[in-house]
């Protein structure tokens, strides 16, 4: 797979709101790109790292406080770059796929 999809894909989200690591985890689940923490959170860290993103921390009710993680601006220019790759890679696979020329599938 090409890389720096999960990357889009924790960007996105986390652009979308700032996003607990939980929250992350769940949002990925649902879209059924199973993802655990021992990959999740050193992605996150690096991200951080990157510039892309930084936290902040928020009490919480339930617990120990919380790192909410948002997008920079840096961030939201990676991002970008990031949602043209994969509309690229998207239209170049679809363009393989959908080709006139297949031949017709054997049934068995």
């Amino acid at each position: 797979m090409k890389r720096g999809v999960l990357e889009l894909c924790i960007l996105s989200i986390i652009a979308e709101k700032d996003a607990y690591a939980s929250d992350i985890l769940e949002k990925l689940k649902a879209s059924k790109l199973i993802v655990v923490e021992g990959t999740l959170y050193p992605l996150l860290t690096r991200l951080k790292n990157d510039g892309l993103t930084t936290y902040r921390w928020e009490e919480s009710k339930s617990g120990p406080p919380r790192k909410y993680f948002q997008i920079t601006e840096i961030g939201y220019k990676v991002l970008n770059e990031l949602e043209k790759g994969w509309d690229e890679l998207v239209s170049s696979v679809d363009n393989i796929i959908n080709s006139k020329s297949k031949k017709p599938k054997n049934k068995a």
